[in-house]
């Protein structure tokens, strides 16, 4: 977080993880300490506005348990999927929200009643790792998120990398197969948590036999990163390769990116990441490492995430608190 004697001059704020699959809302003190917490469903088949209702429900939530004022915040950061101007507080476009240029910074803003910072979540993650975690005292840092996607973000001479289109390290859209058909051409249809479920479930119905139905009890349709974990550590061969044969694809499309801009480090996080931690790194690293060139370049620091799930929750704030007055 910031520095100390700045933050007591705006007291708390709240840090928002904007997710496809689950908003994480955090109130965190003058001290840098999350204090209050909330997570829930972000449900995106209610739309936008059933979605920022949520929100809004998950901030008051973490300050109720804080005790703190949500009138009284400093600042709200948020840390939303897919690329987003940030000057202008707008979300371009987020896929598994099917969102597309909604001002949620001023949306928010008005339902609040407090200054709020938009971010991408990726970025935000990234940021809180290089300035608190796995990549602290690096300048040239990717970071990837594997969950219901897969995020991406750059940090290039110590400093965050967004571009001139805000889509810098946006490395889920880039394509890996483009004559493939429709929906299965990018690094995120081949290998987010989405991807890797949708494949097992057609091997399965195709009667490739795996302990996934019995582990997530018959429901299919519901099945987590836990279960995938679950069935990789006992061993189920179609997990393990489904598994494997996305993560070291996955190392070999950040090798390439390694070798492009000579990156000292890749941080790994997500829910996918953070459910098989060192399992899933593993695989990923050997595919880094199989690609990164020259030589020199093998030598990158393939890390898991140390903040988890809180990285996203941490960088919103710093970035909404990098961006008032004064900062």
């Amino acid at each position: 977080m910031p520095n100390p004697d700045t933050r007591s001059e705006t007291g708390c704020c709240v840090g928002v993880d904007l997710g496809g699959t689950n908003i994480q809302s955090g109130v965190i003190d003058p001290k840098g300490r999350i204090v209050g917490r909330d997570k829930r469903k972000t449900d995106p088949d209610s739309g936008p506005e059933g979605v920022i209702d949520r929100m809004v429900a998950s901030i008051d939530a973490a300050c109720k348990e804080a005790d703190v004022n949500p009138k009284q915040l400093s600042v709200v950061g948020i840390g939303a999927p897919g690329p987003v101007d940030e000057a202008r507080g707008v979300v371009l476009e987020a896929v598994n929200l099917r969102w597309e240029n909604l001002a949620l910074g001023s949306i928010l803003a008005k339902r609040l009643g407090v200054p709020v910072g938009l971010s991408n979540d990726a970025n935000a993650g990234l940021i809180a790792e290089h300035r608190l975690g796995a990549a602290r005292g690096t300048r040239h840092v990717l970071g990837v998120w594997v969950g219901t996607g897969v995020g991406g973000a750059l940090v290039l001479n110590g400093a965050l990398h967004t571009g001139a289109f805000h889509t810098a390290g946006e490395i889920g859209h880039v394509l890996t197969d483009p004559w493939s058909p429709p929906g299965s051409r990018s690094l995120e249809h081949a290998c987010s948590r989405t991807a890797i479920v949708d494949r097992l479930l057609r091997l399965i119905r195709a009667n490739h036999a795996s302990s996934l139905e019995e582990i997530s009890g018959g429901r299919l349709n519901k099945i987590k990163s836990r279960h995938l974990l679950e069935a990789y550590t006992s061993g189920d061969p179609l997990v393990v390769e489904v598994i494997d044969d996305a993560a070291y694809r996955l190392g070999v499309a950040i090798g390439g990116f390694v070798t492009m801009l000579s990156l000292e480090c890749v941080v790994l996080g997500g829910g996918l990441t953070e459910a098989m931690g060192e399992l899933l790194v593993a695989t990923i690293r050997r595919g880094v490492v199989r690609t990164a060139f020259p030589e020199a370049c093998r030598a990158v620091r393939v890390v898991e995430s140390e903040l988890g799930d809180d990285a996203g929750i941490l960088g919103a704030a710093l970035l909404a608190q990098d961006g008032l007055p004064g900062a």
